[in-house]
């Protein structure tokens, strides 16, 4: 590794001395303030370590990462530290002598000073700073102990030495997110689940495909199927049809001779199944279980560029790994009433509880999960809406599930679009019956009333376009928070043609300059996430961090993507679209994903853990209650949720 050009120590001003072996104090006892100003500024007390210093955990990142004899020779450099509180640790500005790891009691990080001073972040046992004031020659904060300190130092030299020697435990402190996650997963042990995350459909154990000609017999495909012992067959289309290959099973052709009367000499053309249902070959297997799940179908062919290699069902999917999804995902399709639907739904949670706790990514949890919620609620639509009026009307998931980002069951968000002239006399009932359905099934009601029992979210289709237009004559909040609703919106049941015109007519208002403020002013109104380190976004021990982190990056998203005439719903795609349209710095387009999963999983983890003790689960986090790792790529998550608000603030002007 190439050292950075940094100032000279020497040339420095002198903010602390040097290392010092002084006795540390007996247990109780604080060391005498010799030299300490009121200015926070006062010499280090060290104690040189002979051996492995106990509560030093050089096990745990980023110190794992370094080899066997590289971490000896640091635990054999390690000092021990003692700061009054009060003591600046260290000065903005200026370069520091050691990388400190805290042992005992609490320090804060703040930019500023008096009455000027901004709390960046709270340290406590196990935590690491200094390190970019060691690599850069300055630090980037102040450090000043709150409380009596106890800290390891682990001197500079032999640190620089050993980011020169290991180019991963360098590439921890670039400060990069994602460059910290991807180490992170480089070095966890691979169980069922990660496998299955690692496992392209390729890789997996396809059947053969077998290709017969449109004209072919019930009996060919029969013998056909059982010669080469597979489920299915690949149909070429007749010449001049137009129309691509088609797919015919074992199931198709026992319902021809059975159901539908035909004899074996029946071609098997008109039998087929079009459009294909295909995934690419190098996919990953859980992706193709996702597809499987929502689309409720046994078995999908793969491809690899242009070709058909094979087909891969869920037996095979299934000797990478059980899910109970296509379990869940059959009662629902079986349910006959809204009782039925509720029992499958009821093994949701403990779908998402067994997929988390084995490590699964948070994006394909996220597409599982919204997979499952969008069969709830179109067989719950079926049970409810008679056949006669569903193709009259477009049911429509809103905010997470819209965007399929929710992983618990939240509030619902829900909306209408009917056929113009619509008219039938039973709608309210319905949906006064659609929604307290879904209450009953554990999806509570909206706080804002964003639900199809609410007329305001039901209209006819040249409703819609009249109030698109009346928020682009009137822009204001309301127009604003209405409009970031339905923007997320998408077709879940009944006749999606209905919504097809909806998203241009809601793009075109990305022309609007005055309504985006509107929408861009949103994604500052919550404050900067990083103070609730300082406690002051806390309530009752809980940081929120909807608030703090993930609702700025949400919205962002989606007021640059309105901006830029990007049509992506899920955030994660808005952001490659984005970074891809030149619309996002590339490098803050690698964090914001990283930035985004890391939140939602840490509030995932929390919210479980408070079903588990019969809590209802909300935004807020224990921040204290945190292992150090989580609570590291907590601040890295916050700071990007910080520079992405500060980027949208620059491309709307919000500033000055």
């Amino acid at each position: 590794m190439q050292a950075r050009p940094k100032p000279s120590r020497a040339g420095a001003v002198a903010t602390e001395p040097p290392l010092i072996g002084v006795k540390l104090p007996p247990p109780g006892v604080r060391a005498p303030d010799q030299g300490r100003t009121d200015a926070g500024g006062g010499p280090w007390q060290a104690a040189p370590m002979a051996t492995m210093p106990p509560g030093l955990d050089l096990d745990a990142p980023p110190f794992d990462l370094l080899e066997p004899a590289q971490r000896e020779r640091l635990a054999a450099a390690a000092d021990l530290a003692f700061h009054p509180a009060g003591t600046r640790i260290i000065h903005a500005g200026q370069p520091a002598d050691a990388v400190q790891v805290i042992l005992k009691g609490l320090v804060r990080a703040f930019d500023g000073e008096g009455e000027q001073a901004r709390l960046f972040a709270d340290y406590g046992p196990g935590d690491l700073f200094g390190a970019f004031a060691v690599i850069a020659g300055r630090a980037r904060h102040s450090y000043r102990a709150e409380q009596d300190t106890v800290c390891f130092l682990l001197p500079a030299p032999v640190f620089e030495q050993l980011l020169e020697e290991n180019g991963r435990f360098a590439a921890w402190f670039h400060q990069a997110l994602s460059v910290k996650r991807k180490l992170l997963a480089e070095r966890e042990q691979p169980g069922e689940l990660n496998r299955l995350m690692l496992t392209r459909v390729g890789d997996a154990q396809l059947a053969p495909l077998h290709v017969l000609a449109h004209e072919a017999s019930i009996a060919e495909a029969a013998a056909a199927l059982r010669a080469h012992r597979v489920d299915c067959l690949l149909v070429r289309a007749a010449p001049g049809s137009g129309e691509g290959p088609g797919i015919v099973t074992r199931t198709d052709l026992l319902d021809a001779l059975t159901a539908r009367g035909l004899d074996l000499g029946a071609p098997i053309g008109p039998l087929a199944s079009r459009p294909l249902l295909s995934v690419r070959a190098d996919e990953v297997l859980f992706q193709a279980l996702v597809s499987m799940t929502e689309h409720h179908v046994e078995r999908v062919l793969v491809r690899r560029g242009e070709d058909y290699v094979g087909s891969l069902g869920m037996a095979e999917v299934l000797a990478h790994y059980a899910s109970s999804s296509h379990l869940i995902s059959l009662r629902l399709a079986r349910a006959a009433n809204l009782a039925e639907v509720a029992e499958a739904a009821r093994g949701m949670t403990d779908l998402v509880r067994q997929l988390h706790a084995q490590g699964a990514k948070t994006s394909y949890l996220m597409e599982m999960v919204s997979a499952l919620n969008t069969r709830v609620l179109a067989r719950v639509f079926a049970l409810l809406v008679p056949p006669e009026q569903q193709s009259r009307m477009c049911l429509l998931v809103l905010g997470s599930e819209g965007r399929r980002e929710q992983i618990l069951k939240t509030d619902q968000d829900n909306a209408l679009v009917l056929a113009d002239g619509f008219d039938w006399d039973g709608l309210p009932a319905a949906m006064e019956a659609f929604s307290a359905a879904l209450a009953d099934i554990g999806y509570p009601p909206c706080p804002g009333k964003v639900m199809v029992s609410n007329p305001h979210w039901r209209l006819e289709l040249r409703g819609w376009h009249e109030r698109v237009q009346q928020w682009a004559r009137v822009a204001d909040g309301r127009s604003a928070l209405d409009l970031a609703i339905l923007l997320d919106a998408r077709p879940v049941a009944g006749n999606a043609d209905l919504f097809a015109p909806l998203p241009a007519a809601l793009l075109a208002l990305g022309r609007d300059e005055v309504l985006l403020r509107y929408l861009a002013e949103a994604t500052l109104a919550k404050g900067n996430p990083l103070t609730f380190f300082g406690h002051v976004r806390e309530r009752d021990g809980r940081a929120d961090l909807k608030r703090g982190g993930i609702f700025p990056i949400v919205h962002g998203l989606r007021t640059l993507a309105l901006k830029h005439g990007i049509r992506h719903r899920n955030s994660f795609d808005r952001c490659a679209a984005l970074v891809a349209a030149g619309a996002l710095p590339a490098a803050l387009g690698r964090d914001l994903p990283q930035a985004l999963a890391v939140l939602v999983r840490l509030r995932l983890g929390q919210q479980l853990a408070d079903l588990e003790a019969g809590r209802l689960p909300s935004n807020g986090i224990d921040v204290a209650g945190l292992r150090h790792l989580d609570r590291e790529l907590l601040r890295d998550a916050l700071r990007v949720a910080n520079e992405f608000k500060a980027h949208v603030a620059d491309v709307f002007h919000l500033r000055g």
